[in-house]
């Protein structure tokens, strides 16, 4: 009896492992094809997109078309149509409708002259038709009106030319505040917490970091209340700064960079719940009127508070000890400058000048500076 029941033991064991180890395999294959349809999927539609929006072949077509029948003109087209020294390269954006209207500017009169000025690009002292239509439809572009009212400051690339609503500017060498730069596909599949832990590693040294920092207080000085209005920075994030060899800043994107004006008409009167429904671009933030569900047209944070926000664990990681604690303590009293604040622009100019100081102090006798 013991012999015939130790191989019955023996023999139901060997079929329990078996019937367990294929379920375990069924059910890994079964997730592991999910993942492989899921991922698909999202490349799929991402990759449609990109190449349904960023086709440059039939773009210089359409241009060219254009310019050859004379109904638009501009100092690039000749490079881009003719000669064909002028090429598309990388496709930097895929998101459409970036257009916006110009609002009212102080100083008009100047401004319509210096747009006149832009607009003649063979610079025979005429506008022609071809140049004036060009010049209209730029003019519906944030980035082009900012370039043209900054273009003897630093930090804004330079205009190079244009041709029809296609304009060209200076190349900036580093997109971005970190130095590391994935394909799309793989930044797809990188969680938000390790990637922000990454770009960390991958930055300038501290002084040029600080370098850099300061050219982002300077552009913010340039566009706040300048000859032509107030501009608002409505998305600041390390993808839209880069900077040259120099470790200048340089902006990389400024199509959510807005008049005031323009703003104000956008998004008063804007249907509201709550504050989340009062938001421009991801950082212009007004705030939402309980009594009437209307959003208000005054912007919570100045565009200062919101590039020390982007600014503070850029600088911080890796700051020297002697500066870290007042580094610190003006990275934070920035952030919280609010518009409303009492005597809010000498607040402004103090903060900045403050983390100006302090920055230029530290590195103007060091090399990487």
């Amino acid at each position: 009896m013991a012999r015939s029941l130790c191989p019955g033991a023996w023999l139901r064991k060997p079929y329990y492992l078996q019937a367990r180890f294929s379920y375990v395999r069924m059910k890994y294959l079964f997730f592991s094809w999910l993942v492989v349809f899921v991922g698909s999927w999202i490349i799929y539609v991402q990759y449609s997109t990109y190449t349904e929006l960023c086709r440059g072949k039939d773009c210089k077509k359409i241009i060219c078309d254009k310019y050859k029948t004379g109904v638009i003109d501009g100092p690039a087209c000749n490079s881009l149509c003719v000669t064909e020294t002028l090429y598309f390269g990388k496709c930097l954006s895929t998101k459409p409708n970036n257009q916006a209207k110009l609002g009212d500017q102080g100083n008009l009169s100047e401004l319509v002259n210096l747009i006149l000025t832009v607009a003649d690009g063979d610079k025979d002292g005429q506008v022609s038709l071809g140049e004036a239509k060009s010049a209209w439809a730029l003019l519906q572009l944030n980035e082009f009106l900012l370039m043209v009212i900054l273009q003897d400051k630093e930090h804004t690339p330079k205009l190079m030319g244009f041709c029809g609503d296609l304009y060209v500017m200076e190349s900036v060498e580093y997109t971005s505040l970190y130095g590391i730069s994935l394909p799309w596909v793989i930044e797809l599949f990188i969680p938000s917490g390790f990637r922000r832990s990454m770009d960390q590693l991958f930055t300038p040294s501290w002084p040029r970091k600080a370098k850099i920092a300061i050219g982002l207080l300077e552009f913010v000085e340039d566009v706040f209340h300048g000859p032509y209005g107030n501009f608002l920075m409505c998305d600041i994030s390390a993808k839209n700064l880069g900077y040259n060899d120099k470790y200048d800043l340089k902006m990389v994107d400024m199509r959510k960079i807005v008049p005031e004006t323009n703003l104000k008409e956008i998004i008063k009167d804007r249907h509201c719940e709550s504050d989340l429904d009062c938001v421009y671009g991801t950082d212009c933030r007004t705030s939402c009127d309980q009594s009437t569900m209307k959003c208000t047209s005054e912007v919570i944070q100045p565009n200062l508070a919101k590039a020390c926000q982007l600014l503070k664990d850029y600088l911080l990681r890796g700051a020297p000890s002697e500066i870290r604690e007042e580094l610190e303590k003006q990275l934070y009293s920035c952030i919280a400058l609010k518009v409303t604040a009492h005597q809010m622009e000498m607040e402004h100019s103090l903060i900045l000048n403050n983390l100006k100081t302090l920055l230029w102090k530290k590195i103007s006798y060091t090399n990487d500076s």
